[in-house]
């Protein structure tokens, strides 16, 4: 189940990573992701400590750093979020580069967009060194509720066809000479989205009478 989603991130590997049971590997993302959180947001020297951690833990897992720094654009609208926050805050202003903005601002910009990319490379090396299936299987042995757990099992399936659906749209539109990336385009391409999105939501209304 969601064999096709789960080869877009995980990454075939035999380390010592890849075969730890996968919920040991859930348990410690979670409590590094504590720990991370808890943290001040002025301790600097823990966040290169816990930057440091995650270098050792992906050079022991053999997943291609490129790998990992390329899914995480997913992270860009925090990192834009993150961004604008030292210019919209208020408090003691200083300059950076010459640009004036606020100590507090910056302070906070620098905790959210330090604990957010560690949390996403956190969970992509997870991702990459487990199975979608052996994740299911280690939320089971945690004793997360069965319902949670297949609920969570059919959005990895149909988050696997969506992006199918999409795929093939994209490959439609080019080989009509539209370019989704281009701004002249992007008219059709919302029309496209717009469409997926109807499919999605009869797709779901499908499945949801046939498990009724």
């Amino acid at each position: 189940m969601g064999a096709g989603h789960g080869h877009r991130l995980h990454f075939h590997g035999h380390s010592p990573l890849h075969r730890a049971p996968a919920h040991l590997k859930l348990l410690a993302l979670v409590g590094f992701m504590l720990v991370v959180v808890a943290t001040p947001r002025d301790w600097y020297p823990a966040y290169a400590g816990f930057l440091g951690v995650l270098v050792v833990v992906i050079a022991v897992s053999r997943v291609p750093p490129l790998y990992l720094l390329k899914r995480m654009v997913i992270e860009l609208p925090f990192v834009v979020f993150a961004v604008l926050v030292p210019f919209v805050s208020t408090g003691p202003r200083t300059e950076v580069l010459g640009v004036s903005v606020s100590e507090p601002g910056l302070v906070a910009a620098f905790a959210l967009l330090a604990k957010g990319s560690l949390g996403v490379l956190a969970s992509l090396t997870l991702a990459a060194t487990t199975e979608p299936q052996a994740v299911l299987d280690g939320l089971r042995r945690l004793r997360m509720p069965d319902l949670l757990v297949q609920i969570m099992g059919f959005m990895i399936r149909y988050l696997d066809v969506v992006t199918g659906d999409l795929g093939r749209q994209l490959t439609a539109m080019r080989s009509r000479g539209c370019e989704p990336r281009s701004p002249r385009h992007w008219p059709a391409l919302a029309r496209s989205l717009g469409a997926l999105f109807i499919r999605s939501y009869e797709r779901g209304e499908r499945v949801h009478l046939a498990m009724l």
